[in-house]
């Protein structure tokens, strides 16, 4: 019998200062062994190449794909073959694993849930400390050779403020603990999980999403994409919020919708934003993000609100680690199991 063989469709770790090299898959060769042909996405140009003849060609029959932005389809998945036994996602969002289509393939999917919370957590709360204290303005005028306290505005005490936090999985029950120590008030929204659960972070559940945007000061998103969640925050949502309030969103971009983002800063609706992830990834790729992108009020990075030299470490380890599992056939206990679509938050 044929070697087992494993696709990583997109491994950004195969990049180091913009070139790929297969020899920094060091982790993966340890703990998978010598008895497994390992594949990676094909690689041009600066990028990895995610759909297309050359990704299709490496996937034809594998045992396991592991993807990191590539999209399951059923193409891909035919391209596979019989073969294929699991799909895992190398991080946290299961969007792009197409649950209903692994459901109805028989095929058991897989993401890694936990590995980045602490970077994720200390993310958003330096985003959303940026926008109270309006650092990035306060930069930029002084490089800028003005000496000015009152460049951005004045700000106000965050401990008379109220922060609010959609979606209290792992990431929003952190950020309440960590962000929720400069607020006077923390206010959650999750209708699947018990108001109950909220009090012991030190916060309290409201019914409904308009409560909570009527009733914060700064908004942080830490709800999955969803056909239920996608556009969440659309033009009724930012007018529902407060004229001072911000926005944070590290999550996932489609849960922000740009057209509207935009106008809303620009007729002040809102007082500011801070987003780490866009849609698409690259906003540069929509002229629908160039008004966020310019607007003095905005603070941005380039979706690294997961990165750090552990939490890669780490994901990379456990994702090789369920690989090795499930060719072996026990993959019984391991987490990150990818429930159908509609899950909760």
């Amino acid at each position: 019998m044929a070697n087992p063989r494993v696709l990583y469709t997109d491994p950004p770790w195969l990049v180091e200062n913009g070139v790929w090299s297969e020899r920094l898959a060091t982790v993966e060769r340890e703990v998978l062994g010598p008895d497994v042909e390992l594949r990676f996405g094909p690689y041009k140009d600066g990028r990895y190449q995610v759909t297309g003849p050359g990704m299709l060609d490496r996937s034809a029959g594998c045992d396991v794909l592991v993807v990191y932005r590539t999209q399951i389809t059923e193409e891909l998945l035919d391209a596979a073959g019989d073969r294929l036994r699991i799909v895992i996602r190398q991080g946290v969002g299961v969007d792009n694993l197409a649950a209903p289509l692994l459901e109805a393939r028989g095929l058991p999917g897989y993401n890694v849930p936990d590995y980045c919370v602490d970077e994720v957590a200390t993310h958003t709360s330096v985003l959303a400390l940026a926008l109270e204290r309006q650092l990035i303005p306060q930069h930029r005028t002084l490089t800028g050779g003005t000496f000015d306290i009152y460049a951005g505005g004045t700000p106000h005490r965050t401990n008379r403020r109220t922060l609010g936090i959609i979606g209290f999985g792992r990431i929003g029950r952190a950020v309440a603990r960590r962000l929720g120590a400069f607020y006077g008030e923390v206010k959650v929204y999750d209708p699947y999980v018990g108001r109950d659960l909220a009090e012991g972070y030190g916060a309290r559940a409201v019914g409904t999403l308009e409560e909570l945007l009527a009733q914060s000061d700064l908004v942080t998103l830490h709800c999955p994409l969803s056909p239920e969640t996608e556009g969440l925050i659309d033009s009724d949502a930012l007018r529902a919020m407060k004229p001072g309030a911000y926005l944070v969103n590290a999550a996932r971009g489609k849960l922000v919708d740009p057209q509207s983002l935009g106008k809303a800063l620009e007729e002040e609706w809102i007082a500011g934003a801070a987003l780490d992830v866009f849609s698409p990834e690259n906003p540069h790729q929509d002229p629908r993000w160039k008004p966020v992108l310019q607007h003095p009020r905005v603070v941005v990075t380039s979706h690294r609100a997961f990165l750090s030299e552990e939490a890669e470490a780490s994901s990379r380890r456990r994702v090789a680690e369920l690989v090795r599992a499930a060719l072996d056939g026990r993959t019984e206990g391991h987490v990150g199991r990818v429930l159908p679509q509609g899950a909760a938050w």
